[in-house]
């Protein structure tokens, strides 16, 4: 791969600007989640009717081993009355608070690559539940016939399971049955198993130790369970699996420089792997090219190969150039994507670069910053921003607004998990990036002051009262909205320079933009 300085051009709108008071959007179309196809509607219609945690919230202390935890016996008796599915192919668990999702697709295109009939369950979904699980040779998702057939054929036993439960069987738990199920009838040889809470009782915790073939603990941090991963060792000692971590000596990597790779930004890396294990477990890869961007997702390469060389060392017949095809195949959308021209002008944003983001952490929002500027140095940004209620709002505000890149901000809405219960109001996300700012010292034009209705009256944004470049921030409850005021105070301020339009704060934000491009 040539290693180029990416350019992109962004149009200027100096010639004839608009007053933003009087700012049109470019077209009626309203953002909307996607919907299911509709093959599937009586089984998204006993999914949606099971108590979901993801959309009201996780109970504290449910993932620990205590009388507040979730019962794991659940899932045992379901697993016992679906015939055991779980016996039907090895798995590979991975858990942690961060990275799980991305270790779970370079792992499982790594034993794609080498021929193997993978299934891989994971969650939450971008824009339909089928995205949860993968079975095959190819990836793609569970087709909807497939799905539908399959879950009729288990419907009895599950309302049979809900009953004897006394209705206390979950959303969560119940896909991840059916999800077995799926990977038992399509006879896979192995199944790469992404952990849901995390901690002792989640439901993915009913894999037996026969039928596990590795442990793998992602990142840890974040506003999480209490001493989650002392928990996760524990558990994954508990099955006598092999333990990848993330923070595993023996590994040199390294980001070479920034270009293009089947059409995609990507980042050219050298991963070199020793490992104490034996020449099995040892792996030099130079000149990788890697979709998702950022040191981050190269950290969760390297903990898909670990696993990778871990399992070769138990039997599994994985060379060194499947690991490398999987990897480079890797990519998922809302992990650092850039939208391609096309897809910002379905949006109303022609000219523009956009980028979406699902980062909702401190550490998330700050490898999202090191990502831009590490692609683009020298861009200025505008960010627009939604996130639940159960994050640490302040700490992600202080990590965008410690930067020199920041413009404007708008903080709108999202549902969370196709419900508001778990949605941050706008004005309740910008009072703290207000807070946020007035404890970093650092000054901001909002939307309660005088001078910002001003500016929004003035016809020349970037005129000599607008000089010092103050960075924006106003709520905004229409995320339509938001991203074209966004884009318009990006383009005024920037002139000839690199702006970058960025959406982030939560999966589920970036879920309704890329539901938009779908529809």
């Amino acid at each position: 791969m040539k290693i180029r300085k990416l350019i992109v051009s962004q149009r200027s709108t100096l010639t004839h600007r608009k007053p933003l008071s009087n700012f049109q959007l470019e077209s009626k179309q309203c953002l909307s989640s996607y919907t299911e196809e509709p093959e599937l509607e009586g089984f998204s219609q006993f999914i949606d009717s099971l108590k979901n945690y993801e959309k009201s919230g996780v109970p504290k202390d449910a993932g620990t081993d205590s009388d507040d935890g979730f019962d794991l016996g659940r899932m045992k008796r379901l697993m016992t009355r679906l015939g055991n599915p779980l016996s039907n192919f090895k798995s590979v668990h991975i858990a942690g608070t961060k990275g799980k999702g991305s270790t779970a697709a370079y792992l499982s295109n790594i034993l794609r690559s080498e021929g193997y009939s993978v299934g891989c369950y994971t969650s939450p979904h971008m824009l339909s539940i089928r995205e949860r699980m993968s079975v095959g040779k190819m990836g793609k998702p569970v087709s909807s016939n497939a799905l539908n057939c399959l879950f009729h054929s288990i419907k009895r036993s599950l309302n049979e399971a809900i009953v004897l439960e006394n209705g206390c069987l979950s959303h969560f738990e119940v896909l991840t049955a059916v999800a077995f199920a799926l990977f038992a009838q399509e006879n896979v040889d192995i199944a790469i198993i992404e952990a849901g809470l995390g901690g002792a009782r989640d439901a993915t915790n009913v894999i037996s130790s026969s039928e596990l073939d590795a442990s793998i603990i992602t990142t840890i941090g974040g506003p999480f369970l209490p001493h989650i991963d002392h928990i996760l060792r524990d558990r994954a000692s508990s099955m006598f699996s092999p333990i990848v971590s993330a923070s595993d000596a023996g590994v040199r990597t390294s980001i070479k420089g920034i270009g293009t790779f089947k059409g995609r930004p990507s980042q050219c890396c050298d991963l070199v792997i020793e490992l104490d294990h034996g020449s099995q477990s040892s792996i030099e890869l130079r000149d990788l090219n890697l979709s998702m961007l950022g040191t981050h997702q190269l950290q969760n390469a390297v903990t898909a190969t670990c696993a990778a060389l871990c399992l070769r060392n138990q039997g599994w017949r994985i060379s060194n150039g499947s690991i490398r095809a999987g990897l480079e195949n890797t990519f998922l959308p809302g992990r650092s994507q850039f939208l391609t021209s096309k897809e910002a002008e379905k949006l109303g944003l022609s000219g523009s670069t956009v980028l979406v983001d699902g980062a909702h952490t401190k550490d998330s929002a700050k490898a999202l910053l090191e990502t831009i500027q590490t692609t683009f140095p020298d861009s200025r940004l505008a960010i627009v921003v939604a996130m639940a209620s159960d994050k640490d709002h302040l700490a992600f505000a202080k990590e965008f607004l410690s930067g020199k890149q920041l413009e404007a901000v708008f903080l709108t809405e999202a549902d969370i998990a196709g419900g508001t219960s778990r949605t941050t109001s706008a004005t309740a996300l910008r009072d703290c990036w207000m807070q946020a700012s007035r404890e970093l010292g650092i000054e901001v034009i909002h939307d309660r002051m005088t001078r910002y209705r001003e500016l929004f009256e003035d016809n020349f944004i970037s005129s000599t009262r607008d000089s010092k470049h103050e960075t924006i921030v106003a709520a905004q409850n229409s995320l339509s909205d938001s991203l074209r005021f966004a884009n318009q105070i990006l383009r005024e301020r920037t002139r000839n320079e690199l702006g970058i339009l960025v959406v982030t704060g939560s999966l589920h934000i970036v879920s309704l933009v890329l539901a938009s491009l779908n529809r």
